[in-house]
């Protein structure tokens, strides 16, 4: 299969299929006239990524995942580990956004946004 419905069937762009292919996270055969040639493990392995990612793994983490997959002999620990270490990191984003939403809807709810120059955001952010 070429990167065209590799990139259709997998819904990753060929861009980012490519960039896959030189960081080492795929490795397509080659036709004869130097053409990639994706097979369906290629594919398997692309939608695991697409998956990965989307779940906001780092490419390394995918990496790691992508080779614990691989092993039949891995231990569930292993990979558990190293989906709790990222949901304790998604944990920390989110009580920082929630932070971030209250000073700001804070400072929202203060400033009268009217004509006067008097504005407790602008206030703020000059420290």
């Amino acid at each position: 299969m070429n990167i065209s419905d590799a990139s259709r069937d997998s819904g990753l762009p060929a861009k980012t299929i490519r960039y896959y292919e030189d960081i080492g996270l795929v490795k397509p055969g080659r036709l004869e006239n130097g053409y990639r040639d994706y097979s369906d493990d290629d594919l398997h392995k692309l939608r695991f990524l697409q998956r990965s990612r989307g779940l906001g793994f780092s490419v390394e983490d995918c990496r790691v995942l992508l080779s614990l997959y691989e092993d039949r002999n891995r231990a569930s620990a292993d990979v558990k580990q190293i989906a709790k270490t990222h949901l304790i990191e998604i944990e920390r984003k989110i009580a920082e956004l929630q932070s971030l939403q209250k000073t700001l809807s804070h400072l929202v709810d203060e400033c009268q946004g009217d004509h006067r120059p008097h504005c407790p955001i602008i206030n703020d952010l000059a420290g």
